[in-house]
């Protein structure tokens, strides 16, 4: 039980995270936390547990809040910021990979005890991350245009631009989160575990991002009521100094 604790708080802490620092820093909060979190979901993506009667990768949450990400920028921000949040993670890993390398050319000293576990760890990261990589690419800019597809049919069929942020939210997110769910497994992870547990990990995965875009509903409806409150308050003193 201890698992499904730790990925219960972790949602909790990351998606009120994504809150906070949009919420402290703006639409360029949320750039970072990006950056943040396609570095450090590539790394954890490595370690797998079992939990809710699953066995599963550790990284699905920290993945989903890349979609809230863009979901809330795409609402606030609109399409071309969500985009470019999408492109910093990209230019982020490529460098993360890059460096990352770079340490295990380096010969260790006789007294160095750390090199064998950075061998364990990042030997296999330019895998996972350039798998990981490919599919972002691929997920989030679909997740970026379904969003904004769904935006204007609900706008044109109610004639309200705020109406069924619901929809747009969960109807791109979920379809994004097979393509993830599906196309990192098999691409990270082919070779190397059998069928079944392959099949495992992909189902299991779709069934965290089930959860997880469906629980991110309310940040996005609170990250645009922010968003319009802290808008609301500048035009307010703009107003009264003219």
């Amino acid at each position: 039980m201890t698992n499904e604790i730790l990925l219960i708080g972790s949602l909790l802490v990351l998606y009120g995270s994504v809150l906070l620092w949009f919420y402290l820093f703006g639409t360029g909060g949320l750039m970072a936390f990006t950056v943040f979190a396609t570095i450090a979901a590539n790394i954890e993506v490595m370690i797998l547990v079992d939990a809710f009667g699953m066995e599963m990768t550790l990284g699905n949450i920290l993945f989903a809040t890349t979609f809230l990400v863009t979901d809330i920028l795409s609402e606030v921000a609109g399409k071309s910021t969500a985009q470019k949040a999408v492109w910093a993670g990209i230019a982020a890993n490529v460098l993360f990979i890059l460096v990352s390398q770079s340490w295990l050319v380096y010969t260790p000293s006789t007294s160095d005890w750390v090199m064998p576990s950075m061998q364990a760890v990042f030997s296999n990261t330019p895998r996972m991350m350039l798998s990981s990589l490919a599919v972002y690419v691929a997920a989030q800019l679909f997740d970026v245009w379904l969003y904004h597809a769904w935006w204007k049919l609900t706008e044109r069929k109610t004639g309200d631009h705020r109406a069924f942020l619901w929809l747009r939210n969960n109807g791109s997110t979920l379809l994004s989160q097979l393509i993830n769910a599906v196309l990192f497994t098999g691409l990270a992870f082919w070779g190397i575990y059998d069928m079944p547990t392959l099949v495992s990990v992909a189902l299991s995965s779709y069934v965290i991002f089930i959860f997880t875009s469906l629980l991110d509903t309310p940040v996005v409806y609170a990250a645009r009521r922010l968003y319009e409150k802290k808008m609301g308050q500048t035009h307010d003193r703009l107003d009264s100094k003219q």
